[in-house]
């Protein structure tokens, strides 16, 4: 197998990964904690939230502006997906898609995208797809701003 089809796999590998952990806690937490929350520690509570907007609660109830933005967005990283130079960069983009296609996934499924992680000093409550995509974005803004020409 060549190292360039090798290379894809594994990428697309990430992105599937983050996808179906993704979906799979959403199914949990919508079957066990639907419109409750269940404290695990003093700081960390997993909490059922239906959010129609984005961070924050920011633009709610814009749904079908948020599917074709997001789908639009997600089009675009897989066209330029090349110009993404380092392994890092690479991950940290397939991070970023595997999220957005979670999120993309549940406003269209649903009409709203289930967030469940909730930080007692952070102000939003947010998923795995979310996380994925911060992930993904830090990762290639650390690349992009930070690595040496030698570390890219």
């Amino acid at each position: 197998m060549n190292k360039e089809i090798k290379k894809n796999i594994i990428l697309s590998g990430i992105s599937l990964l983050v996808f179906a952990l993704d979906r799979i806690s959403k199914v949990w937490i919508m079957e066990n904690l639907y419109f409750s929350s269940r404290k695990i520690f003093s700081f960390f509570s997993l909490t059922y939230v239906e959010n129609t907007g984005v961070a924050f609660g920011f633009l709610k109830d814009k749904n079908m502006f948020f599917i074709f933005s997001n789908t639009f967005f997600l089009i675009l990283l897989l066209i330029f997906r090349r110009k993404f130079s380092s392994a890092y960069e690479s991950a940290g983009l397939h991070l970023v898609i595997g999220g957005a296609l979670g999120n993309i996934y549940d406003r269209i499924a649903y009409g709203f995208v289930t967030d469940f992680f909730d930080f007692s000093f952070f102000p939003a409550v947010f998923n795995i797809a979310d996380a994925s995509i911060t992930a993904g974005a830090i990762l290639i803004g650390w690349q992009i701003f930070f690595a040496k020409k030698g570390d890219k």
